[in-house]
């Protein structure tokens, strides 16, 4: 869980760790929620992502892991922390791929800094907390979680506390616990030796300055953005499960039809876990050649 540090302008420090190529093309991955920079350790293969000639830099969103927080942050304000990032690794255009609840975030740099951003990836995403059909498709946790976000944000860090005590305590027997509730995609991805471990360590290193970063986070993805989505013109990839038991197909499939340019792939068969670590290869080499296609503005 190696990390590095940058200062940004207003004096607060942004965590990142990268993955890949040191010299391939710049992809910045907007982390789940709650989550952190260690999701790198769970998503990308190290492997793959060098051989395919990538880049992957994974920061922590203020609050998070190490990075320091932001007060009175929004959606909209993660585009400039990015291109920060950007000046101090010397990178002039870049991919930028959201998972989950990263997925706003992604779309926000599409919409907000397109002069710097070849493509936007996006899988398992979030959808708008208004988009129709997508609220009553969610499971209950995440309904509640969401809703807790938007109206009682103090109730929703009690949780994650309390969360994150139990799963402490639990050891292994909380990594069965959660693999149990999954689909079945998912359950046979957290039975993999070591993955259930580096699951429950992204939310883990998520609280690690307490609940309250990761806890923003949800409640900022549950209400308004900030931005419309079809301001993202810059060329979208997008993969969803479709027994994504965390977030709804629904969520995907509306995703899709509200950005500009889209190429979208479903899988069948698939849930959370299992689209990224099921589809490495398929995934980061889409990014690859998506990335090589738009020439640098």
């Amino acid at each position: 869980m190696a990390h590095r540090e940058i200062t940004l302008r207003d004096g607060r420090t942004l965590a990142f760790a990268e993955h890949g190529s040191p010299s391939g093309r710049p992809v910045i991955y907007c982390h789940g929620t709650p989550s952190s920079r260690v999701e790198g350790e769970l998503i990308v293969d190290d492997a793959t992502v060098s051989t395919l000639g990538l880049r992957v830099i994974v920061p922590d969103r203020p609050g998070m892991g190490y990075s320091q927080p932001q007060p009175t942050r929004r959606i909209v304000d993660w585009p400039n922390d990015v291109v920060e990032l950007a000046a101090a690794l010397d990178l002039d255009t870049f991919a930028v791929f959201g998972s989950s609840g990263g997925s706003p975030y992604a779309a926000a740099c599409g919409a907000l800094i397109q002069s710097r951003v070849r493509l936007v990836g996006i899988m398992g995403g979030v959808a708008p907390a208004d988009a129709p059909g997508v609220s009553s498709a969610m499971s209950r946790p995440l309904r509640m979680m969401f809703r807790l976000g938007r109206i009682a944000p103090a109730v929703l860090r009690t949780l994650f506390r309390l969360n994150l005590r139990a799963m402490r305590r639990g050891g292994e027997r909380a990594g069965e616990r959660m693999a149990a509730w999954a689909p079945e995609p998912d359950r046979l991805i957290l039975q993999r030796p070591g993955v259930g471990g580096r699951f429950m360590a992204c939310f883990e290193e998520a609280c690690r300055q307490g609940p309250a970063g990761p806890a923003l986070d949800v409640s900022l993805i549950a209400r308004p953005w900030g931005f419309a989505l079809d301001a993202v013109k810059v060329p979208v990839l997008l993969w969803h499960g479709e027994l994504d038991g965390n977030v709804p197909v629904a969520a995907g499939r509306f995703l899709a039809g509200a950005f500009a340019h889209c190429q979208a792939t479903f899988y069948p068969k698939d849930a959370h876990l299992s689209v990224p670590l099921n589809h490495q290869q398929e995934i980061f080499g889409a990014l690859a050649a998506a990335f090589d296609k738009r020439p640098t503005n």
